[in-house]
Protein backbone atom coordinates (compact mmCIF):
# COMPACT_ATOMS: atom_id res chain seq x y z
CA UNK A 1 0.00 0.00 0.00
CA UNK A 2 0.89 3.17 -0.48
CA UNK A 3 3.18 5.47 1.99
CA UNK A 4 0.61 6.23 4.98
CA UNK A 5 2.55 9.51 4.73
CA UNK A 6 1.03 10.64 1.34
CA UNK A 7 -0.07 14.15 0.21
CA UNK A 8 -3.37 12.36 -0.67
CA UNK A 9 -4.20 10.52 2.37
CA UNK A 10 -3.03 13.68 4.41
CA UNK A 11 -5.60 15.81 2.36
CA UNK A 12 -8.60 13.11 3.18
CA UNK A 13 -8.10 13.27 6.88
CA UNK A 14 -7.56 17.68 6.77
CA UNK A 15 -11.15 17.34 4.83
CA UNK A 16 -12.83 14.65 7.28
CA UNK A 17 -10.94 15.59 10.32
CA UNK A 18 -9.06 12.76 11.38
CA UNK A 19 -5.56 12.40 13.42
CA UNK A 20 -2.98 13.73 10.59
CA UNK A 21 -1.00 11.06 9.44
CA UNK A 22 2.30 11.82 8.59
CA UNK A 23 4.23 13.42 5.34
CA UNK A 24 5.59 11.64 2.46
CA UNK A 25 8.95 10.89 2.51
CA UNK A 26 9.08 12.64 -1.37
CA UNK A 27 7.64 15.55 0.81
CA UNK A 28 9.62 15.53 3.81
CA UNK A 29 11.61 19.05 4.45
CA UNK A 30 15.25 18.78 2.77
CA UNK A 31 17.99 18.09 5.63
CA UNK A 32 19.23 21.32 6.79
CA UNK A 33 22.83 21.28 6.11
CA UNK A 34 23.59 22.18 9.98
CA UNK A 35 21.77 19.18 11.43
CA UNK A 36 23.28 15.49 10.46
CA UNK A 37 20.59 12.76 10.66
CA UNK A 38 21.71 9.11 11.80
CA UNK A 39 24.02 7.23 9.44
CA UNK A 40 21.99 4.14 9.61
CA UNK A 41 18.63 5.83 8.31
CA UNK A 42 18.46 5.41 5.12
CA UNK A 43 17.70 8.51 3.08
CA UNK A 44 19.32 12.22 3.32
CA UNK A 45 16.00 14.14 4.30
CA UNK A 46 14.30 15.03 7.58
CA UNK A 47 13.32 11.87 9.24
CA UNK A 48 10.62 13.44 11.56
CA UNK A 49 7.46 12.32 9.40
CA UNK A 50 8.58 9.04 8.01
CA UNK A 51 12.06 7.46 9.15
CA UNK A 52 10.27 4.34 10.59
CA UNK A 53 8.34 3.79 7.51
CA UNK A 54 10.89 4.44 5.12
CA UNK A 55 13.24 2.67 7.28
CA UNK A 56 10.63 -0.70 7.55
CA UNK A 57 9.99 -0.22 3.81
CA UNK A 58 13.73 -0.15 3.05
CA UNK A 59 14.72 -3.29 5.15
CA UNK A 60 11.46 -4.86 3.42
CA UNK A 61 12.62 -4.53 0.32
CA UNK A 62 16.33 -5.47 0.80
CA UNK A 63 15.39 -8.91 2.51
CA UNK A 64 12.74 -9.35 -0.21
CA UNK A 65 15.56 -9.56 -2.89
CA UNK A 66 17.95 -11.52 -0.96
CA UNK A 67 19.98 -8.58 0.38
CA UNK A 68 20.84 -8.62 4.20
CA UNK A 69 20.56 -5.04 5.42
CA UNK A 70 23.24 -3.34 7.65
CA UNK A 71 22.94 -4.59 11.17
CA UNK A 72 23.24 -0.52 12.23
CA UNK A 73 20.58 -0.23 9.94
CA UNK A 74 18.20 -3.06 11.99
CA UNK A 75 19.39 -1.83 15.01
CA UNK A 76 18.15 1.60 14.98
CA UNK A 77 14.61 0.46 13.34
CA UNK A 78 14.81 -1.22 17.01
CA UNK A 79 15.92 1.47 18.68
CA UNK A 80 12.89 3.49 17.79
CA UNK A 81 10.27 1.66 20.07
CA UNK A 82 8.61 2.90 22.92
CA UNK A 83 8.32 0.33 26.25
CA UNK A 84 4.88 -0.13 25.38
CA UNK A 85 5.79 -1.79 22.00
CA UNK A 86 4.71 1.05 19.08
CA UNK A 87 6.89 3.34 17.35
CA UNK A 88 6.53 6.62 16.53
CA UNK A 89 7.58 8.07 12.79
CA UNK A 90 10.88 9.08 14.58
CA UNK A 91 12.41 9.88 17.75
CA UNK A 92 15.61 12.12 17.96
CA UNK A 93 16.51 10.73 21.29
CA UNK A 94 15.51 7.09 22.38
CA UNK A 95 17.06 7.64 26.06
CA UNK A 96 14.11 9.45 27.20
CA UNK A 97 11.53 7.20 27.44
CA UNK A 98 8.37 7.84 25.76
CA UNK A 99 5.57 9.56 27.05
CA UNK A 100 1.73 10.71 26.48
CA UNK A 101 3.20 13.27 23.98
CA UNK A 102 5.05 10.78 22.01
CA UNK A 103 2.87 10.89 18.45
CA UNK A 104 3.51 6.95 18.49
CA UNK A 105 0.92 5.47 15.08
CA UNK A 106 -0.31 2.24 14.00
CA UNK A 107 1.40 2.43 10.52
CA UNK A 108 4.95 3.34 11.79
CA UNK A 109 4.16 0.48 14.41
CA UNK A 110 2.65 -2.08 11.40
CA UNK A 111 5.61 -1.59 8.83
CA UNK A 112 8.18 -1.90 11.92
CA UNK A 113 6.42 -5.18 12.57
CA UNK A 114 6.65 -6.60 8.92
CA UNK A 115 9.91 -5.57 8.56
CA UNK A 116 11.18 -7.11 11.76
CA UNK A 117 9.72 -10.26 11.55
CA UNK A 118 10.59 -10.41 7.91
CA UNK A 119 14.66 -10.59 8.91
CA UNK A 120 13.47 -12.61 11.75
CA UNK A 121 15.04 -12.85 15.50
CA UNK A 122 13.09 -10.23 16.55
CA UNK A 123 10.07 -11.78 18.14
CA UNK A 124 10.24 -10.01 21.45
CA UNK A 125 9.97 -6.83 19.82
CA UNK A 126 7.40 -7.89 17.10
CA UNK A 127 5.35 -9.37 20.26
CA UNK A 128 5.16 -5.79 22.02
CA UNK A 129 4.28 -4.11 18.70
CA UNK A 130 1.37 -6.42 18.15
CA UNK A 131 0.04 -6.38 21.64
CA UNK A 132 0.12 -2.66 21.59
CA UNK A 133 -1.82 -2.57 18.27
CA UNK A 134 -4.36 -4.95 19.73
CA UNK A 135 -4.99 -2.55 22.70
CA UNK A 136 -5.81 -0.03 20.35
CA UNK A 137 -8.34 -1.41 17.77
CA UNK A 138 -11.38 0.04 17.71
CA UNK A 139 -14.72 -1.14 18.41
CA UNK A 140 -15.71 -1.43 14.68
CA UNK A 141 -12.66 -4.08 14.22
CA UNK A 142 -10.11 -1.35 12.11
CA UNK A 143 -7.72 1.45 13.24
CA UNK A 144 -7.42 4.88 13.13
CA UNK A 145 -3.64 6.28 12.46
CA UNK A 146 -3.57 7.14 15.80
CA UNK A 147 -4.84 5.26 18.90
CA UNK A 148 -8.34 6.53 19.19
CA UNK A 149 -8.91 7.90 16.17
CA UNK A 150 -11.82 6.74 14.04
CA UNK A 151 -11.07 3.75 11.42
CA UNK A 152 -9.56 4.33 8.29
CA UNK A 153 -8.74 1.75 4.84
CA UNK A 154 -5.43 2.21 5.17
CA UNK A 155 -4.37 2.48 8.66
CA UNK A 156 -6.59 -1.59 9.08
CA UNK A 157 -4.81 -2.75 6.45
CA UNK A 158 -1.28 -2.23 7.44
CA UNK A 159 -1.82 -3.31 10.76
CA UNK A 160 -3.90 -6.43 9.49
CA UNK A 161 -1.01 -7.22 7.42
CA UNK A 162 1.22 -7.07 10.51
CA UNK A 163 -1.12 -9.08 12.14
CA UNK A 164 -1.06 -11.99 9.40
CA UNK A 165 2.76 -11.69 9.50
CA UNK A 166 3.28 -12.91 12.76
CA UNK A 167 1.13 -15.44 12.35
CA UNK A 168 -2.36 -14.43 13.89
CA UNK A 169 -5.64 -15.23 11.64
CA UNK A 170 -7.28 -11.19 11.24
CA UNK A 171 -10.35 -12.87 11.51
CA UNK A 172 -9.65 -13.84 15.01
CA UNK A 173 -8.68 -10.46 16.07
CA UNK A 174 -11.63 -9.28 17.38
CA UNK A 175 -13.19 -5.78 19.51
CA UNK A 176 -17.09 -6.30 20.37
CA UNK A 177 -17.23 -9.18 17.86
CA UNK A 178 -15.27 -7.06 14.97
CA UNK A 179 -12.80 -8.38 12.89
CA UNK A 180 -10.26 -6.08 10.98
CA UNK A 181 -12.30 -7.66 8.13
CA UNK A 182 -15.58 -6.15 9.09
CA UNK A 183 -13.92 -2.54 8.93
CA UNK A 184 -12.69 -2.86 5.81
CA UNK A 185 -16.49 -4.11 4.25
CA UNK A 186 -17.70 -1.33 6.10
CA UNK A 187 -15.62 1.07 4.02
CA UNK A 188 -16.12 -0.23 1.22
CA UNK A 189 -18.75 1.21 -2.00
CA UNK A 190 -20.81 -0.93 -3.55
CA UNK A 191 -20.75 -1.79 -7.39
CA UNK A 192 -22.93 1.41 -8.44
CA UNK A 193 -22.93 4.88 -9.32
CA UNK A 194 -19.35 6.70 -9.14
CA UNK A 195 -16.38 4.56 -7.02
CA UNK A 196 -18.24 1.21 -7.93
CA UNK A 197 -16.25 -1.06 -5.99
CA UNK A 198 -13.38 1.43 -4.52
CA UNK A 199 -12.42 1.65 -0.97
CA UNK A 200 -13.40 5.02 1.03
CA UNK A 201 -10.32 6.24 3.32
CA UNK A 202 -13.30 7.36 5.67
CA UNK A 203 -16.47 8.29 5.64
CA UNK A 204 -16.71 12.44 5.06
CA UNK A 205 -18.30 14.19 7.47
CA UNK A 206 -21.98 13.55 6.19
CA UNK A 207 -21.28 10.14 6.40
CA UNK A 208 -20.75 9.15 2.74
CA UNK A 209 -18.27 7.17 1.19
CA UNK A 210 -16.08 8.52 -1.63
CA UNK A 211 -13.55 6.59 -3.76
CA UNK A 212 -10.08 6.86 -3.01
CA UNK A 213 -7.10 5.54 -5.41
CA UNK A 214 -4.64 4.94 -2.42
CA UNK A 215 -7.25 3.63 0.33
CA UNK A 216 -8.58 1.05 -2.67
CA UNK A 217 -4.68 -0.40 -3.13
CA UNK A 218 -4.25 -0.59 0.26
CA UNK A 219 -7.53 -2.18 1.11
CA UNK A 220 -7.72 -4.80 -1.39
CA UNK A 221 -4.49 -6.09 0.66
CA UNK A 222 -5.92 -5.85 4.19
CA UNK A 223 -8.78 -7.43 2.55
CA UNK A 224 -6.96 -10.30 1.35
CA UNK A 225 -4.83 -10.79 4.71
CA UNK A 226 -1.57 -9.71 2.79
CA UNK A 227 0.73 -7.18 3.77
CA UNK A 228 3.24 -5.15 2.33
CA UNK A 229 5.32 -8.22 0.62
CA UNK A 230 3.21 -10.21 -1.99
CA UNK A 231 3.91 -12.57 -4.71
CA UNK A 232 2.05 -13.16 -7.70
CA UNK A 233 -1.41 -15.29 -6.92
CA UNK A 234 -0.99 -18.70 -7.51
CA UNK A 235 -4.90 -18.71 -8.25
CA UNK A 236 -5.94 -16.06 -9.59
CA UNK A 237 -9.20 -14.32 -9.24
CA UNK A 238 -11.37 -12.17 -11.60
CA UNK A 239 -11.55 -8.38 -10.61
CA UNK A 240 -14.98 -8.29 -11.03
CA UNK A 241 -17.26 -6.17 -9.11
CA UNK A 242 -20.52 -7.71 -7.42
CA UNK A 243 -22.85 -7.23 -5.30
CA UNK A 244 -24.37 -9.36 -3.04
CA UNK A 245 -25.92 -8.51 0.72
CA UNK A 246 -22.76 -8.16 3.35
CA UNK A 247 -19.91 -9.15 0.45
CA UNK A 248 -16.88 -11.74 1.66
CA UNK A 249 -13.06 -9.92 2.15
CA UNK A 250 -12.69 -11.57 -0.98
CA UNK A 251 -15.06 -10.16 -2.74
CA UNK A 252 -14.94 -6.42 -1.41
CA UNK A 253 -10.64 -6.81 -2.45
CA UNK A 254 -11.94 -8.01 -6.09
CA UNK A 255 -14.49 -5.12 -6.01
CA UNK A 256 -11.82 -2.57 -4.43
CA UNK A 257 -9.37 -4.75 -8.33
CA UNK A 258 -12.16 -3.85 -10.86
CA UNK A 259 -12.11 -0.18 -9.52
CA UNK A 260 -8.30 -0.18 -10.06
CA UNK A 261 -8.47 -1.80 -13.28
CA UNK A 262 -10.65 0.41 -14.66
CA UNK A 263 -9.28 3.40 -12.88
CA UNK A 264 -5.75 2.05 -14.82
CA UNK A 265 -7.48 1.42 -18.22
CA UNK A 266 -6.82 4.56 -20.39
CA UNK A 267 -2.83 5.95 -19.24
CA UNK A 268 -1.99 2.82 -17.02
CA UNK A 269 -1.16 5.24 -14.17
CA UNK A 270 -3.21 6.30 -11.16
CA UNK A 271 -3.46 10.13 -10.74
CA UNK A 272 -2.69 12.41 -7.74
CA UNK A 273 -5.44 13.63 -5.11
CA UNK A 274 -3.44 16.69 -4.44
CA UNK A 275 -5.69 19.81 -4.67
CA UNK A 276 -4.04 21.57 -8.12
CA UNK A 277 -2.39 18.44 -9.07
CA UNK A 278 -5.30 15.74 -10.48
CA UNK A 279 -3.97 15.48 -13.58
CA UNK A 280 -0.61 15.00 -12.52
CA UNK A 281 0.57 11.14 -12.18
CA UNK A 282 0.75 9.48 -8.68
CA UNK A 283 3.72 7.17 -8.97
CA UNK A 284 3.52 5.34 -5.66
CA UNK A 285 -0.17 4.27 -5.12
CA UNK A 286 0.18 3.10 -9.55
CA UNK A 287 3.25 0.86 -7.72
CA UNK A 288 0.54 0.33 -5.03
CA UNK A 289 -2.04 -0.92 -7.44
CA UNK A 290 0.18 -3.34 -9.19
CA UNK A 291 0.83 -5.16 -5.58
CA UNK A 292 -2.62 -5.34 -5.64
CA UNK A 293 -3.74 -6.28 -8.78
CA UNK A 294 -0.96 -9.07 -8.73
CA UNK A 295 -1.84 -10.24 -5.40
CA UNK A 296 -5.08 -11.25 -6.26
CA UNK A 297 -5.80 -11.84 -9.95
CA UNK A 298 -1.76 -12.78 -10.95
CA UNK A 299 1.24 -10.95 -12.48
CA UNK A 300 -0.88 -10.18 -15.89
CA UNK A 301 -3.67 -8.05 -14.40
CA UNK A 302 -0.65 -5.58 -13.35
CA UNK A 303 1.42 -5.70 -16.68
CA UNK A 304 0.13 -2.25 -18.17
CA UNK A 305 0.53 -0.26 -14.83
CA UNK A 306 4.07 -2.21 -14.30
CA UNK A 307 5.23 -1.41 -17.61
CA UNK A 308 4.36 2.18 -17.34
CA UNK A 309 6.44 2.26 -13.98
CA UNK A 310 9.41 0.98 -15.54
CA UNK A 311 9.09 3.64 -18.26
CA UNK A 312 8.81 7.23 -15.87
CA UNK A 313 9.20 6.14 -12.57
CA UNK A 314 12.97 6.95 -12.54
CA UNK A 315 13.08 10.51 -11.84
CA UNK A 316 10.51 10.16 -8.77
CA UNK A 317 12.28 7.73 -7.37
CA UNK A 318 15.93 9.42 -7.25
CA UNK A 319 14.01 12.71 -5.94
CA UNK A 320 11.75 11.15 -3.47
CA UNK A 321 14.25 8.41 -1.71
CA UNK A 322 14.49 5.16 -0.01
CA UNK A 323 10.76 4.31 0.51
CA UNK A 324 9.97 5.05 -3.53
CA UNK A 325 12.61 2.44 -4.79
CA UNK A 326 11.49 -0.05 -1.94
CA UNK A 327 7.59 0.48 -3.23
CA UNK A 328 9.22 0.07 -6.83
CA UNK A 329 11.33 -3.26 -5.65
CA UNK A 330 8.15 -4.62 -4.07
CA UNK A 331 5.85 -3.78 -7.19
CA UNK A 332 8.47 -5.92 -9.46
CA UNK A 333 8.92 -8.87 -6.68
CA UNK A 334 5.18 -8.96 -7.06
CA UNK A 335 4.75 -9.82 -10.52
CA UNK A 336 7.93 -11.65 -10.72
CA UNK A 337 9.68 -8.80 -12.96
CA UNK A 338 13.76 -8.48 -11.87
CA UNK A 339 13.99 -5.46 -9.30
CA UNK A 340 17.87 -5.54 -10.78
CA UNK A 341 16.48 -4.57 -14.70
CA UNK A 342 13.74 -2.67 -14.24
CA UNK A 343 13.12 -0.19 -17.25
CA UNK A 344 17.00 -0.39 -17.13
CA UNK A 345 17.86 0.25 -13.74
CA UNK A 346 18.98 -1.79 -11.05
CA UNK A 347 16.65 -0.64 -8.06
CA UNK A 348 18.65 -2.39 -5.80
CA UNK A 349 21.91 -0.79 -6.07
CA UNK A 350 19.86 2.82 -5.95
CA UNK A 351 18.17 1.50 -3.06
CA UNK A 352 21.46 0.72 -1.26
CA UNK A 353 22.65 3.42 -1.87
CA UNK A 354 20.65 5.86 0.01
CA UNK A 355 22.18 4.11 3.28
CA UNK A 356 24.41 2.18 4.87
CA UNK A 357 26.13 -0.69 3.02
CA UNK A 358 24.59 -3.98 3.22
CA UNK A 359 25.93 -6.69 5.08
CA UNK A 360 26.95 -8.39 2.19
CA UNK A 361 28.45 -5.07 0.59
CA UNK A 362 30.15 -4.34 3.74
CA UNK A 363 31.95 -7.76 3.82
CA UNK A 364 33.30 -7.56 0.15
CA UNK A 365 34.49 -4.24 0.82
CA UNK A 366 36.71 -5.01 4.18
CA UNK A 367 37.91 -7.70 1.74
CA UNK A 368 38.62 -5.67 -1.00
CA UNK A 369 39.89 -2.90 1.36
CA UNK A 370 42.66 -5.50 3.20
CA UNK A 371 43.55 -7.02 0.05
CA UNK A 372 44.69 -3.45 -1.25
CA UNK A 373 46.45 -3.21 2.29
CA UNK A 374 48.64 -5.92 2.08
CA UNK A 375 49.62 -5.39 -2.00
CA UNK A 376 50.86 -2.16 -0.84
CA UNK A 377 52.45 -3.48 2.41
CA UNK A 378 54.16 -5.76 0.09
CA UNK A 379 54.85 -3.33 -2.68
CA UNK A 380 56.06 -1.04 -0.14
CA UNK A 381 58.55 -3.16 1.75
CA UNK A 382 62.07 -3.06 1.35
CA UNK A 383 62.06 -6.34 0.03
CA UNK A 384 59.73 -5.49 -2.58
CA UNK A 385 59.65 -6.07 -6.22
CA UNK A 386 62.43 -3.50 -7.56
CA UNK A 387 64.75 -5.15 -4.64
CA UNK A 388 64.54 -8.82 -5.77
CA UNK A 389 65.13 -7.43 -9.33
CA UNK A 390 68.04 -5.64 -8.43
CA UNK A 391 69.94 -8.73 -6.77
CA UNK A 392 68.97 -10.84 -9.96
CA UNK A 393 70.44 -8.18 -11.80
CA UNK A 394 73.88 -8.36 -9.42
CA UNK A 395 73.43 -12.03 -9.33
CA UNK A 396 73.24 -12.01 -13.04
CA UNK A 397 76.43 -9.72 -13.24
CA UNK A 398 78.24 -11.35 -10.90
CA UNK A 399 77.63 -14.98 -13.39
CA UNK A 400 78.87 -13.09 -16.06
CA UNK A 401 82.16 -12.06 -14.46
CA UNK A 402 82.62 -15.76 -12.85
CA UNK A 403 81.57 -17.46 -16.34
CA UNK A 404 83.90 -14.83 -18.43
CA UNK A 405 87.26 -15.59 -15.86
CA UNK A 406 86.75 -19.69 -16.26
CA UNK A 407 86.84 -18.65 -20.32
CA UNK A 408 89.82 -16.78 -20.28
CA UNK A 409 91.81 -18.67 -17.38
CA UNK A 410 95.05 -17.41 -15.60
CA UNK A 411 96.68 -14.77 -17.21
CA UNK A 412 100.32 -15.79 -18.30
Amino acid sequence: MNVRHSAAVLAAAVVIGAAAPAVAADSSPSASPSRAFPAELYGGTDPTYDGVWRQSLALLAQDTVGVKPAKGAVDWLLGQQCANGAFAPYRADTTAACGAKTPVDTNNTAAAVQALVALGGHDAATGKAVSWLKSVQNKDGGWGYAAGGASDTNSTSVVTGALAAVGEKPEKVLKDGQSPYDALIKLALPCKDDGAGAFAFQPDKKGTLVANADATAAGVLGSLGKGLVVSPAKKASDAKCADGGYPTPQQAAANGAAYLTKALAKDGHLKSAMPGAEDQPDYGNTADAVVALAALSGADAARKPLGWLEQNSAKWAEQSGPAAYAQLILAAHATGTDPRDFGGADLVEQLNATGPAPQDSAKAADKAADKAEKKDTKDDSPFGVWWYVGIFLVVGIGIGFLLSGRKKGPQA
